[in-house]
């Protein structure tokens, strides 16, 4: 059995623009046409977030471009997807969301055991000392690796 994750999207900027606490694993409610979009890799994850509506938990600003063989079976690219979760965890995700003034984002998609989960994210966002402060580090310790391989 393939056991191994088929990574198909990455939000590199909720990594930019976050500090993520918290990382969990959740199904995606799909049809049929947006499903072999995604394994076709037609996926875009950039400025998405998650929201709680009535005890659900959907993901807004996904965008599955149309299959092209999918004609008018083919949905809204940017329509709500709804997570599957518990309960537990959808109201624990939601609670702390609330008191703490944490988001909620979506930081990869990908395709395990040949379903799509979706790896949401509790992130509390960077500001912009925070953002140089990691591009400060990630410039030393380049200069470092490179001064290290010159040595070397």
């Amino acid at each position: 059995m393939n056991d191994d994750k088929k990574i198909i999207a990455n939000n590199k900027k909720a990594y930019h623009d976050y500090f993520v606490i918290e990382t969990y694993e959740a199904g995606i409610e799909l049809f049929g046409t947006e499903i072999k979009s995604i394994r076709n890799g037609r996926v875009n994850l950039k400025d998405s977030f998650c929201s709680v509506d009535r005890g659900e938990m959907f993901v807004i600003g996904m965008h599955i471009s149309p299959y092209e063989m999918g004609n008018r079976f083919n949905r809204d690219p940017m329509r709500k997807k709804r997570l599957l979760l518990h309960k537990r965890e959808i109201m624990k995700l939601f609670g702390e969301s609330q008191q703490q003034g944490l988001s909620i984002i979506p930081l990869s998609l990908y395709i395990t055991k040949g379903r799509a989960k979706i790896e949401i994210g509790l992130c509390k966002g960077k500001k912009l000392y925070d953002k140089r402060a990691v591009a400060a580090k990630k410039d030393a310790e380049r200069t470092a690796e490179r001064a290290f391989k010159e040595r070397y």
